[in-house]
């Protein structure tokens, strides 16, 4: 059916309106009125059970929050179901209030993908994608909605305050995880390295997108992994699994002199905060990989990790960044936080300790 003049021109303003909220969007984020200086994160939320967690996030004021997978436990190849789950966080009071007072950034981990310690194989991964985004609510010019992967960028305050946020997909394009061959002891998983080092996770695409976004001009960088990034081999999904892909990871944030980096992960239902030194990844400053897990379980349980700063927190848990600004070397502070608000790991540094020169 032709298109008459009315509709044509609606349409044109429909496009041109699109096009203008995502230049003024970027702009919008760009500006004083979006500086971030305290950032929430968690992971690992079981929506058929309480969350009064949310109620300690919102009172420490966070002007946006990280969901770094397992925000539902889906567990299912029926996207209905998996619409239904959604629905259940939706529906929590904590979570509605949290939306009202900041942005919602998301990447998902394995149960909210759809199946325990799912990679690539996972059939329906493209329906799956697409109900995370429309959960999610991600702008019509989100390159979510066309993309294979959920990863997804994003740049907030002016240069001299900048910070990016990059969130990685660790399930679309990973390959299978190889079976360990050394005896399984207490606090460990099934899983050990591969010696296949062609074996991926992030696949061809996501690595050279992440490429260029460690180029883009930022202070500070959030890379969101939703499985630990630095621990030592414990097992269970993480990195460490890939020996090829994770030391890709360290080569690159050497090659592009990423500075400012800090790794924020999920998945383990425990805290800690996991310090890789230069010599293991070749750059100029100690990587740090916070983990915060979960949101509304506890594990007693945990894995041994020779990286590991300070104790676990075993109990539910958020992690929250807090940014000072004010000094010409902005101070970072890094805290794991329980139920009730208690500081109960706190790592604080310079953010020129995170400089790769």
């Amino acid at each position: 059916m032709p298109i008459g003049p009315c509709r044509a021109l609606i349409l044109l303003i429909a496009v041109a309106a699109a096009s203008l909220w995502s230049a003024e969007r970027q702009a919008e984020l760009k500006d004083e009125q979006n500086v971030l200086a305290c950032i929430a994160f968690g992971s690992c939320a079981r929506q058929n059970q309480p969350q009064p967690i949310w109620e300690t996030i919102i009172a420490a004021k966070p002007n946006l929050f990280l969901f770094m997978g397992d925000n539902i436990y889906g567990d299912t190849t029926d996207m209905n179901v998996l619409r239904g789950k959604y629905k259940q966080l939706g529906e929590q009071p904590g979570y509605q209030a949290l939306k009202k007072i900041c942005p919602v950034l998301a990447t998902w981990d394995d149960h909210d993908y759809g199946e325990n310690d799912a990679g690539k194989e996972f059939a329906p991964k493209t329906e799956s994608q697409k109900v995370l985004v429309e959960f999610f609510e991600d702008p019509k010019e989100s390159p979510r909605h066309n993309r294979p992967g959920v990863y997804l960028s994003a740049c907030y305050g002016p240069p001299e305050k900048c910070v990016q946020v990059i969130l990685l997909d660790t399930r679309y394009f990973r390959d299978a995880l190889a079976r360990r061959t050394t005896p399984r002891l207490p606090a460990q998983g099934p899983y050990g390295p591969t010696s296949d080092e062609k074996a991926t996770i992030l696949g061809a695409d996501q690595w050279s997108w992440l490429r260029e976004q460690l180029q883009v001009p930022a202070r500070l960088r959030l890379i969101v992994s939703s499985i630990q990034v630095g621990a030592e081999a414990h097992g269970f999904e993480q990195w460490a699994n890939f020996p090829a892909e994770q030391r890709r990871f360290f080569d690159l944030l050497k090659e592009t002199k990423a500075a400012g980096v800090l790794v924020l992960s999920g998945d383990r239902h425990f805290a800690e905060i996991t310090r890789v030194p230069p010599e293991q990844t070749g750059l100029k400053y100690p990587l740090y990989d916070i983990t915060a897990s979960s949101l509304n379980q506890a594990l007693r349980n945990v894995s041994p990790n020779a990286l590991r700063v300070g104790e676990t927190v075993p109990d539910a848990n958020f992690g929250l960044l807090r940014i000072d600004w004010s000094q010409a070397d902005p101070q970072l502070t890094v805290e794991i936080r329980d139920t009730k608000g208690a500081v109960r790991l706190q790592q604080a540094l310079p953010l020129s300790a995170l400089n790769a020169e």
